[in-house]
């Protein structure tokens, strides 16, 4: 989320390209197409952040920027030229990084906290322990919080270090 996503349509024929479109695979979703007898683009349900990444003629290559969680979903580019229509399919996966934050109570308790990540980050603490334990929660967007608890209070160690990874991101954190 928040970057750039390129995705690529082959022009797997020496052949010119008569039309080529771009559609994501729902009902209201954005439709981009280019006629090349007519010199023609046009833009259906498209927000600003859809475009052409260079010209459709040389790459038709769909651009998406910044790339936002509704954007997630399989996008068909079909081109036509005289030898026939060809589709090509991509699934765009759209990944948040969490914002961590590390924390403790009064009773020395050590909390760890992912929010908003998608997937969900993985939470380990070094040192290892078995006193810790683990919640998580679903927001309606798709991503998840999750949070580790750490049971410090009977600890000799003078410091604990939240690790937390993710796709997007890795984070180390100390206390």
């Amino acid at each position: 989320a928040g970057y750039e996503a390129v995705l690529s349509c082959p022009n797997i024929s020496r052949v010119s390209l008569l039309l080529v479109t771009w559609k994501r695979n729902c009902s209201s979703c954005c439709l981009l197409s280019y006629r090349s007898d007519q010199n023609e683009t046009r833009k259906l349900n498209c927000s600003e952040r859809i475009t052409w990444k260079y010209s459709p003629v040389s790459d038709p290559a769909l651009r998406i920027y910044p790339v936002d969680l509704g954007d997630e979903g399989n996008y068909t580019c079909e081109t036509v030229n005289s030898e026939g229509n060809f589709h090509f399919f991509s699934s765009l996966t759209v990944i948040v990084p969490p914002t961590v934050t590390l924390t403790y109570d009064e009773s020395r308790v050590a909390v760890c906290q992912a929010s908003a990540g998608k997937p969900a980050a993985d939470i380990s603490w070094i040192p290892a322990s078995n006193h810790s334990s683990e919640e998580e929660f679903h927001h309606p967007n798709g991503t998840v919080t999750r949070v580790s608890y750490f049971g410090w209070a009977d600890s000799s160690f003078p410091s604990v270090t939240c690790l937390v990874t993710h796709p997007a991101t890795s984070q180390t954190l100390l206390m």
